[in-house]
């Protein structure tokens, strides 16, 4: 599924030692100082795409230097623009990126999701076609799956493609789009037979955003910041060739997508999380004091507020355990197993973990977490600064997560059906 070249999973450990080597080694001279920290505005994160911007040179760099490596698509075959790497030499990738905390050069949901999806389905032209452009980094994807009535009930999606020549005509609309007012294509299921049952009559579509018939409307956030938009598709003609899978069983393909989609959400933690240390913020807002006698630095403080020190260290041990679990998988997979069916249980982990954080974060501002605008005052008479009205956006943010990808409460019902095996009398989640 991930297209990796089988023929580089039976390396030596002493040959996994050397590869190891090299990308510290490549990473260390590569990846810029100023890369090695967390985003730490929307604006730092790089989108791929016909429209990609650097904010610094760094950004430039880091993003050109990896895209050449082969490495946004490390394990995809060398022939689509991949790296080529084995799963046990991805995870090597994958470890010494997180040590010197590098940053993804690329945020790509054509890369995370579709991808994937093509090296299983695809066609060899729609491999062919799709892939390199999207190895490199020189096409934006977005994703058209819900509709106005037709969100947790996916499979009730009205949208319609009716067969022209070599055409579809595509009729209807999307919604909670995000980024589809930048992105240069999307993938989207559309219904191709209205008289089958609504999983049965699906099918999964590629669609160039500049197609004539495509209009798009940004949908305002409650943070004050918005991604999502409406997409309305008027007489929008697509050629067949740009059919996923086959027709009428584009459901098959939606459901792998979103396996992968709720794996790359678990894997959002790293990028979009909040780039604030709950310990600093804590001394920072509510005072430290020294460390007990014995400890190991003599230097050391902690969170004066020992109630909120408890909450602090239970939140950092949870963290820590949640991506320790995540490299296991990540392992098990590496081995052979097929732990794509527990991406739901880390899509509903991390989501929650996240707002759990960002709720940490409120409390330990206190006030100075009710800004919205940096040039009104609190009863104190400061602005608020650009940290504090960021931890607002964030934990409203936070939200957000917990609806996309499916809700938490949808995850819930996977977790139970298909890790548990639970029985239940709906099979359409």
């Amino acid at each position: 599924m991930n297209g990796a070249v089988n023929s580089m999973d039976d390396l030596s450990p002493g040959e996994l030692d050397d590869f190891r080597r090299d990308v510290r080694a490549w990473l260390e001279a590569n990846c810029p100082d100023s890369m090695r920290t967390p985003a730490s505005d929307e604006d730092e994160v790089v989108w791929g795409g016909s429209q990609v911007s650097f904010k610094t040179e760094d950004h430039r760099l880091w993003f050109e230097r990896m895209r050449d490596k082969g490495w946004f698509t490390p394990q995809w075959p060398t022939e689509y623009g991949g790296g080529g790497l084995s799963s046990e030499q991805a995870g090597i990738l994958a470890r010494e990126m997180a040590r010197l905390h590098c940053r993804q050069p690329q945020i790509n949901l054509g890369i995370w999701m579709l991808g994937p999806v093509l090296l299983e389905f695809g066609t060899q032209e729609q491999k062919q076609t799709h892939l390199p452009p999207m190895a490199r980094g020189e096409v934006r994807w977005c994703q058209g799956f819900s509709e106005p009535n037709a969100g947790s009930d996916l499979a009730s999606l009205q949208m319609k493609a009716v067969p022209d020549g070599d055409d579809f005509i595509v009729t209807g609309s999307k919604i909670w789009t995000s980024h589809a007012d930048k992105s240069d294509a999307i993938y989207t299921l559309v219904r191709t037979d209205p008289e089958a049952k609504k999983q049965e009559g699906i099918s999964f579509l590629l669609i160039d955003m500049a197609s004539p018939g495509i209009t798009t409307k940004p949908i305002e956030l409650i943070s004050g910041k918005s991604h999502f938009c409406e997409v309305f598709f008027d007489q929008v003609r697509v050629p067949q060739k740009n059919l996923v899978g086959e027709l009428n069983s584009g459901w098959t393909v939606a459901k792998r997508l979103m396996q992968h989609e709720r794996q790359a959400m678990a894997h959002l933690g790293d990028e979009g999380q909040s780039p604030y240390s709950l310990a600093d913020m804590a001394k920072q807002y509510l005072g430290c004091r020294a460390a007990e006698a014995g400890a190991a630095d003599s230097d050391a403080t902690e969170i004066a507020d020992a109630v909120m020190r408890d909450r602090v260290a239970a939140l950092d041990m949870d963290d820590m355990a949640y991506k320790l679990t995540l490299r296991r998988a990540a392992e098990e997979i590496a081995a052979g197993d097929d732990a794509l069916a527990t991406t739901s249980t880390f899509k509903y982990y991390s989501t929650e973990l996240e707002k759990r954080k960002n709720e940490a974060l409120m409390a330990i501002l206190g006030t100075r977490a009710l800004g919205w605008d940096g040039g009104l005052s609190d009863e104190a008479g400061g602005s608020f600064t650009a940290d504090e009205l960021a931890v607002t956006r964030g934990w409203l943010s936070s939200k957000v997560m917990s609806i996309g990808g499916g809700t938490t409460e949808i995850q819930l019902n996977v977790i139970a059906k298909r890790v548990l095996g639970l029985p239940s009398a709906d099979d359409s989640a």
